[in-house]
């Protein structure tokens, strides 16, 4: 009987030390840690989210949300940060990689016919700030015309992710489009 209890303990502490050192990944956790693993040869874009204009329309802002303290004061939710392209990757990929990277809530929702649509990232969401709020983006300064997980990128895209107050109507230099 005690070699047995003996046998079993040093079973288990052999299993302890083997696991313990191993670090155990979905396909997912892997692809999320190594997302800064930019090499030479990497083909990369480059992601920026913003919600100035919310700031500025302070008047017509959420007041719970306001008053929560949980938006950033110089408008920047996701400062210009670049990232690895994958094959086919869409704006919404990269977008959704660097938000779960970053631990940054978002909201995405299908629409009927298989859009992607974000509803709201870093606390501020659709009609947060007034009845034609909401978040809009651009790649390489053009407003998009299709939703974000239609339009595949390219090596040095740039995309831009902006709330607006207006219904995405404000210019393409500040990150304006559809989604």
């Amino acid at each position: 009987m005690k070699k047995d209890l003996f046998v079993a303990f040093v079973i288990l502490f052999v299993v302890i030390l083997i696991f313990s050192g191993v670090e155990i990944q979905s396909v997912d956790e892997y692809y999320l840690t190594h997302l800064d693993d930019i090499r030479e040869d990497s083909e990369t874009v480059f992601l920026t989210v913003r919600c100035d204009e919310a700031l500025e329309h302070i008047g017509q802002m959420n007041v719970e949300l306001l008053a929560s303290g949980l938006l950033p004061s110089n408008g920047v939710i996701l400062a210009r940060t670049e990232y690895v392209l994958r094959e086919g990757d869409s704006v919404y990929e990269i977008l959704d990689r660097a938000m779960r990277h970053n631990r940054i809530p978002t909201e995405y929702v299908y629409s009927s016919d298989g859009g992607v649509y974000v509803k709201g990232m870093g606390h501020l969401y659709e009609y947060d700030c007034g009845p034609l709020s909401g978040w809009s983006f651009s790649v390489n300064g053009e407003p998009a015309q299709s939703s974000c997980n239609r339009l595949e990128l390219s090596d040095g895209d740039e995309i831009v992710w902006s709330y607006t107050c207006s219904l995405g109507l404000f210019s393409a230099q500040e990150g304006g489009g559809g989604q």
